[in-house]
C-alpha cells in the first residue's frame, strides 16, 4: 500500500505528487545584489531531481532596506526577474514545484543610516536602543513592496509565494510582543499585532488574484519570555487565513532564543518526539481549515509518516536534511527507509557566513558536517 507521504494532493490548485516539502534554507549563492546564480540554480534542480515536489526558495528581500544577509535572494525590483525565472524552469523541467518565500528583515536588516533598520518598536538591548520605530507610511511601503513582489514572483513562473513571518523578521517582529511595543492599531493584543501581516496577506492576495497559492511561516512561539505564546500564533493565524492564505508552515524560535532557536543542534531525538512543533501544529489544525507544513527536527521517514497519519500536519518539510542529501525524498521512494544522514550540527552555516556558500551534499557524505535552518 502506498504510504500517505507519497498521496497527490493539491493546494489551491496546485498538484503535488508527495506531502515532502523543502523548507526556505540560506545558502548564501545569489549575488550580494540579489541576482539568482547558475550555481543557485543547480542547486534547486538538483533538489527536484531529488524528488522533493515543493521547494521553498531561500527568503528573498521584497525591499533594498529588508536586506538581511549578504548574497541573499531577492525580489525587489523587475530586473530580477529573468534570472528568477531561470531558476523557476530549471526547477519545473525536472518536474517539480517552486515556491518564493518573500521577506523583509525587520531589525536584523542589514540597513543603516539615520535611525537604522525597521522594527515595529525601538528595540531595547545591551548597548542601547536598536533600529526604528515604523510609521504608518513605513508600514503601507512595506505592504507594497510584499505585494509588488509577489507580482514578480508570479510573472517569473514561481507555482506560489509563501510570506515569511517567523524566527525574528519583520513580520514575525509584529506578531511578537517582545518586539511589538506598539500603542496603536497595529499593537496590543494578538488581534492588534496580527494586523500588519493580515495587510500584507490581502495584499498580496489582491495582487496575484484568487487562484495563485499563497503560503506564510510562522512561527508556533517564540521560546523566549515576554515572546510569542501558542495561543498568540493561533489567534493570529486564524486572522490571517481569513485574509487569503492558503497553507501554514510551521517553524519557531528567533536569533534570540538560544539553544531553542531555528538552528537546534540537538540530536537522537526519540520518533514519537522527533517533531520539535508538533503540538502546535496538532492544535493549529484544529483551528484552521488550510493545510499544515511542519518543519524542525524530522529525520525518519517513519516519523514524518506518523506526523501526517495522526493529524499533526498534511506536509513535512525539510530544510538541513536536504543540505547534506538533496536525494533523500528519492532514496525513501525507492524503499531505503533509513534516517536522514544530517547531523543536525549546523556545519553547513560555516561556508555561507564566510560568504562561499553552503555546504554541498559530498560535504555531509564524508561526514565533514551538513544543515541548515531545521
Amino acid at each position: 500500500m502506498i504510504s500517505v507521504l507519497f498521496e497527490t494532493t493539491a493546494i489551491r490548485g496546485m498538484e503535488l505528487s508527495n506531502r515532502f516539502v523543502r523548507s526556505a534554507t540560506w545558502e548564501g549563492m545569489a549575488e550580494d545584489d540579489g541576482w539568482a546564480t547558475p550555481a543557485l540554480t543547480e542547486l534547486y534542480l538538483g533538489l527536484a531531481r531529488g524528488g522533493v515536489d515543493l521547494i521553498v526558495s531561500s527568503h528573498a528581500f521584497v525591499s533594498a532596506e529588508g536586506k538581511a544577509v549578504h548574497n541573499q535572494l531577492g525580489v525587489h525590483d523587475d530586473a530580477l526577474i529573468p534570472s528568477l525565472s531561470e531558476l523557476a524552469a530549471a526547477v519545473h523541467a525536472a518536474g517539480g514545484r517552486i515556491a518564493l518565500q518573500l521577506a523583509h528583515g525587520g531589525l536584523w536588516s542589514l540597513a543603516s543610516g539615520a535611525g537604522g533598520p525597521l522594527g515595529p518598536s525601538v528595540l531595547a538591548t545591551e548597548t542601547g536602543p536598536a533600529g526604528r520605530e515604523m510609521s504608518i507610511a513605513d508600514m503601507a511601503a512595506v505592504t507594497a513592496a510584499f505585494a509588488n513582489a509577489a507580482q514578480r514572483a508570479q510573472a517569473a513562473g514561481f507555482d506560489a509565494v509563501q510570506i515569511h513571518a517567523a524566527h525574528g523578521y519583520l513580520l514575525s517582529e509584529f506578531l511578537s510582543p517582545l518586539f511589538n511595543k506598539r500603542h496603536d492599531a497595529y499593537g496590543g493584543d494578538a488581534s492588534g499585532r496580527a494586523r500588519l501581516a493580515v495587510d500584507v496577506v490581502a495584499a498580496v492576495r489582491a495582487a496575484v488574484g484568487p487562484d495563485y497559492p499563497v503560503l506564510i511561516k510562522m512561527n508556533s512561539e517564540d521560546f523566549v519570555p515576554g515572546g510569542a505564546t501558542v495561543d498568540d500564533m493561533l489567534e493570529s493565524a486564524i486572522a490571517i487565513v481569513q485574509a487569503g492564505v492558503d497553507a501554514i508552515e510551521l517553524s519557531g524560535g528567533t536569533s534570540l532564543s538560544g539553544d531553542l532557536g531555528p538552528l537546534r543542534t540537538k540530536t537522537g531525538i526519540p520518533e514519537d518526539r522527533e517533531a520539535y512543533y508538533q503540538d502546535a501544529g496538532l492544535k493549529l489544525k484544529q483551528k484552521v481549515m488550510v493545510p499544515v507544513m511542519l518543519v524542525g527536527g524530522i529525520r525518519t521517514f517513519e516519523g514524518a509518516e506518523r506526523l501526517v497519519e495522526q493529524g499533526f500536519a498534511d506536509y513535512v518539510a525539510f530544510s538541513r536534511p536536504l543540505v547534506c542529501e538533496p536525494d533523500l525524498v528519492a532514496r525513501w521512494e525507492r524503499g531505503d527507509r533509513g534516517p536522514s544522514i544530517c547531523r543536525s550540527d549546523n556545519r553547513c552555516f560555516y561556508k555561507t557566513l564566510k560568504r562561499e556558500g553552503v555546504y554541498g551534499p559530498h560535504v555531509g557524505r564524508a561526514g565533514e558536517g551538513p544543515a541548515a535552518t531545521a
